[in-house]
Parts: structure tokens; C-alpha cells; sequence
């Protein structure tokens, strides 16, 4: 004799919309603002890796040399007189 089991199918998740979210947002106390903006903030700056690298990385202790502001001088000329190639012609190009 065989026996079958009843289960209740799981529940699917639905994604989280920014429209769920200001929804969520708009119906939390007020005493609950200041929080919700630190977390959120945490989120999009801290949540990113390289972000968060990048801002605690050591500060330069060195003084850009006169080459260095050279060299950035001739970029910002070449922007400037339209000396540049875009990112994507460069991917387009046959190899």
C-alpha cells in the first residue's frame, strides 16, 4: 500500500521592487527615518567593495612630480582639442 504525502508548495519569493521598498519606507515612524537613511546610505556606499577599498585606502604622501602634472596636463589638452578615441570604437575594432 502506497501512502503519499501532501506538502505544501514553497513559496516564491517575489524580487524587491523600489516601489516596494519607498512603500515600506513611507509606512515606517518617523522616529525611524534617521536609521533607515544610515542603513541605506551603508548599503550604497559600503556595500560596494571596491567603493569601500577605495575610500580607505592610504592618502598619498608623495608629491605629484613635474612629469606627473605634465602628463596630466597633455590628457586634459587632448581632451580639450578632441585628440581622444572613444572606449567604444576602440572595442568595435576588428582585432
Amino acid at each position: 500500500m502506497s501512502t503519499t504525502t501532501k506538502t505544501k508548495p514553497k513559496a516564491v519569493a517575489k524580487p524587491i521592487t523600489r516601489t516596494a521598498l519607498r512603500k515600506l519606507i513611507n509606512q515606517l515612524p518617523e522616529s525611524e527615518l534617521v536609521a533607515a537613511h544610515r542603513y541605506l546610505c551603508y548599503l550604497r556606499d559600503e556595500g560596494d567593495p571596491l567603493l569601500s577599498k577605495l575610500r580607505n585606502a592610504p592618502t598619498e604622501d608623495e608629491e605629484l612630480s613635474h612629469e606627473g602634472w605634465s602628463a596630466i596636463q597633455e590628457g586634459l589638452d587632448d581632451i580639450r582639442e578632441g585628440r581622444i578615441v572613444s572606449r567604444d570604437s576602440v572595442w568595435n575594432e576588428p582585432p
